[in-house]
Formats: C-alpha cells, structure tokens, sequence
C-alpha cells in the first residue's frame, strides 16, 4: 500500500470485519491505549460496525489529559506572574487549570503562543535574548525526542533563557496501572502505534507475559484498527498472549535508536502523577541534573501545591476505561468543548471530544 485512500478500502474493512464475527466465540474487551485511535474508532463507526461480543475500552492514551493539574496552574503562573514567552502545543491551550486556563491566561495579557515544534520556541529564544522563553513540555514518548533535542540545541546554543516545563508520560507504566485497577476489564490490547516507532516494542513482551494478553502495535486509520482488533481476537479465541505488530510499515523492533539516545541524554525516569489517575511509579521523564538550567521547574522555583480535579469530572474513569463518555450526567450538557469540566473534551484525542463530535449522541 502506498496511499492514504488503501487504508480505508471499504472493500478490505468488510473483510475484516467478516472475519472478526465468525470468529468470535465470546465476549472480549479490548483497550486502545491511544486517543488517536480511539477517535478512529468513533468517526468511522467501527464501534457500531463491530459484532456485540467486542467491547473497545478507551484507554489512557491521551498527554494533554493526563497532564496533571498543577502543572498547567505552573505554566499560567510562569505566563501570568513571570512574565515568560510561554509555548505550548495548540491543545494545551484550553484545558482548565485550576483557576484558569492558558488560553484564558492569554486573553489577560500573557505572552502565550501555539507553536508546531519545540524548536520553534528556541528559536523564538534566540531571537530575543532579553525574554525567558519556556515551552511546555507535554507528550509520550513520541514527542520526548523534539523535546530532548530544544534542550540540546538550547544548549549548544548558550542560550540562558530558555527551558521547558516538562509533563511526559510513559505508555507501558500506565498499561499496567489499568490492568491493576480492580475496576478494569482488559483482555487484550491495541497499543499506540507512533510511541512504538520511537521505543520499538520490547517494553511490551514483559506486559504481556506477566499479564497473559495480546498487544497488538497498531496504526490509526480504519484498516489499521480493524486489523488490530482481528489480530487479537485470533489470539484469544486460541488463547493466545504475545506481542505482535500491525504497524509494521512503520514500526521496527528497536524502535528508533537515534531518537532513544536523545532521550536518554536529557530526560531520566521518575514517578509521574496522572491527571484523574494518580500517581504512576516510573511513568514519566524528567529533566536531568546535568540541564537542571534548562528545567523550568527548577529554574523558577516554582511550588504549586496539587489541587483536586473538578468533582464533576469522572475522566478518570473513562481514560482508565471503567466509563464511556456518555456515561457522565454531564456530557454534551453541563460539559462541553467550548466549556469543558475536564481535559478529555477538550483534546484531539480526547475520548470525550471523539463522542461529542462524531458519536451522534449530541444534538447539533
């Protein structure tokens, strides 16, 4: 296959989804860990197309909503109070803080830009060397090596006012958080196809192992979920509990080394705090000591005390798969992505979001 329209030959989805129905035996529940795909799956109605024994779970696969409160209250106070050049990715923007938003931040006055790359924001730094420019730091592993390298280059550079307030989360840490949680029910799992190209897949041998279920590495578009979904229900309708990888176009076994090596050369693993989760052990980066100078964190001495998520929120529950979207009394109503009481409806791989747009279960 060499075009986009490939992956989405109506033709080929119907084969697949023939082939997952008589297969089929029982129920089974199956997690997508990314909000990428779990978008997918809702605006193209693959959850409607699929046979009543298959449940898809939406799973934690979303940074901008497990970014943790008080993090985004640290980057409204570096814009507000310091008076920092503050960068971000575009989805950040609207996700509440405690007080207030970025994008609310930036109505009041603050200097707050959405840009493409963290590289942009160094530039921006070296263009004006007599304002701190920090760039909020926010992704998986997919995103940890462009961040990475903004140090690096920041580095290289000598520039001194320029850091990132960094928030990355690690995909097989928050996997075994959910297949942990007494609440959740998880035979088998599509993992996040673009955090693999970096990692490559043995993070997940161990996971599947220990936990006896499939992993599939999976891409996004409609083909690539389908099969995903079919690849581990062959395995369980046999049994089955290995590591397999649908995005193999893509996706190699080492992942890509390069990228691992930056990572590495900047960031160390710590303890991580999942916004509606709680704290994971060794699920996030953190700057290390030897860029302490480009870690915003420790360069502003900033201590913003934790706060509670919006009692009305239950994204916790959803991005840990217990509840769907709907399920909230405050869906579509109450909450919304012009008004949202979570970050799960205001990212674009927010499962929230996904329903509210493409389910058909809001009203226009």
């Amino acid at each position: 296959m060499k075009y986009m329209s490939e992956y989405r030959d109506p033709v080929l989805a119907k084969k697949y989804l023939d082939e997952i129905k008589n297969i089929v035996s029982r129920p089974w529940s199956i997690m997508e860990v990314c909000g990428g795909q779990t978008h997918s799956l809702v605006k193209n109605g693959i959850i409607e197309m699929l046979p009543k024994e298959i449940t898809m779970i939406h799973g934690p696969g979303c940074p901008v909503c497990v970014t943790p409160l008080h993090l985004i209250d640290k980057a409204v106070y570096l814009a507000m109070e310091k008076g920092v050049i503050l960068c971000s990715f575009g989805d950040m923007l609207r996700v509440p803080g405690s007080k207030m938003s970025l994008l609310e931040a930036k109505a009041k006055g603050a200097d707050v830009r959405i840009l493409y790359s963290p590289l942009e924001a160094v530039k921006i730094a070296e263009d004006d060397p007599d304002k701190e420019v920090v760039f909020f730091a926010v992704g998986f592993e997919t995103t940890a090596p462009a961040n990475a390298l903004s140090v690096v280059q920041a580095h290289s550079k000598g520039l001194k006012n320029y850091s990132i307030l960094a928030s990355h989360v690690l995909v097989p840490p928050a996997m075994k958080a959910v297949i942990d949680d007494e609440e959740s029910k998880i035979d088998g799992f599509l993992a996040a196809g673009h955090v693999c190209t970096i990692m490559g897949n043995s993070e997940y041998y161990p996971l599947s192992e220990h936990y006896k279920v499939p992993i599939v590495v999976t891409g996004f578009e409609p083909l690539d979920i389908l099969q995903g979904i079919l690849m581990v229900v062959r395995q369980l309708e046999v049994s089955h509990s290995k590591v397999e990888n649908q995005y193999s176009r893509i996706v190699k076994e080492d992942g890509n080394i390069e990228a691992q090596q930056i990572i590495l050369e900047v960031f160390e693993v710590q303890n991580q705090m999942w916004r509606g989760i709680g704290e994971i052990p060794e699920s996030g980066f953190k700057v290390k000591e030897k860029y302490a100078a480009f870690d915003a964190t420790k360069k502003y001495n900033v201590t913003i005390e934790e706060v509670q998520e919006n009692a009305e929120c239950i994204s916790g529950q959803i991005m840990k798969g217990i509840k769907k979207p709907y399920e909230c009394q405050h869906f579509g109503k109450k909450c919304k992505p012009t008004n949202p009481l979570g970050a799960p409806m205001v990212s674009s791989e927010g499962a929230c979001a996904a329903y509210y747009h493409f389910s058909g279960l809001v009203e226009a």
